[in-house]
């Protein structure tokens, strides 16, 4: 077995990996102490932790957008047998396996494959993490199809950044053509698109209200069973997706309806 590195070859290492965007205890030492949003994601994941399993012995996690995986080794400390967590960067996932190797987790297995790719994997997981990654998309719903048609097998942890309105209005089945004023309702669906920059980061493209948030998932296929903190939502595929009810669904989501 390879030595553990001591607390000074830690703190090295760690310097070298930075910046950091996920603050992780790695025994002892911290990898973002000065963070502006101080225990992020810890902080975070506390206030919806309950609403996960506590046991996951025997279940696979894919973590999409892992970052330096923080949720992948959540997932771990769990008992998942098998968690995969993927990203776009390569720095993201050089901390991830550091801190994996670090913390005993050298089982977590990284990968770099963007969302759209996902049907590469070529199997389905008991549990997909989807966590600040949606408004980074330029194709959004895009990415929730897939998630939905090609990985999800159970449980969808997902959560958005959001702005706007936080009510929640009751949309009708249909909109008459000359009747637009619905759309002004604040707790109407809406996409914020963002041309140039939001907090000065050029990638976030789409930003929800959260009836947006709510009304992709199930449009996606998801069934919202709990919503335990601001922009979170644990959710399960739907029985149907809900884009493909109707006997015209094949028309217009040949991908979901029967084909003729």
């Amino acid at each position: 077995m390879n030595r553990p590195m001591s607390p000074t070859e830690l703190r090295e290492n760690i310097a070298a990996l930075g910046p950091w965007f996920h603050n992780i205890d790695v025994r002892g030492i911290w990898t973002a102490p000065d963070h502006f949003l101080g225990d992020y994601p810890g902080d975070k994941f506390r206030r919806f932790a309950t609403a996960l399993p506590d046991d996951l012995h025997g279940k696979t996690v894919l973590d999409i957008g892992c970052n330096a995986g923080f949720y992948s080794m959540e997932m771990k400390r769990r008992g998942a047998a098998y968690v995969l967590g993927i990203d776009s960067d390569d720095h993201y996932l050089r901390q991830a396996e550091f801190v994996a190797e670090a913390l005993g987790y050298s089982d977590i297995e990284f990968g770099k494959l963007s969302v759209y790719d996902i049907a590469t994997l070529g199997r389905r997981f008991d549990l997909v993490i989807f966590m600040g990654v949606f408004y980074h998309l330029r194709h959004p719903l895009l990415a929730l199809d897939l998630i939905r048609e090609h990985v999800a097998d159970d449980l969808l942890v997902f959560q958005s950044l959001t702005r706007g309105s936080a009510q929640v209005a009751a949309v009708k089945d249909d909109y008459d053509f000359n009747e637009p004023d619905d759309f002004d309702e604040p707790g109407y669906p809406k996409l914020h698109f963002i041309e140039h920059k939001f907090a000065d980061d050029w990638t976030n493209w789409w930003v929800p209200n959260r009836a947006a948030s709510e009304a992709m998932l199930r449009s996606a296929g998801f069934r919202i069973e709990a919503g335990p903190t601001d922009e979170v939502y644990v959710c399960r595929i739907a029985d149907t997706p809900y884009a493909g009810w109707g006997p015209n669904a094949g028309a217009v989501y040949p991908a979901r309806g029967s084909r003729k």
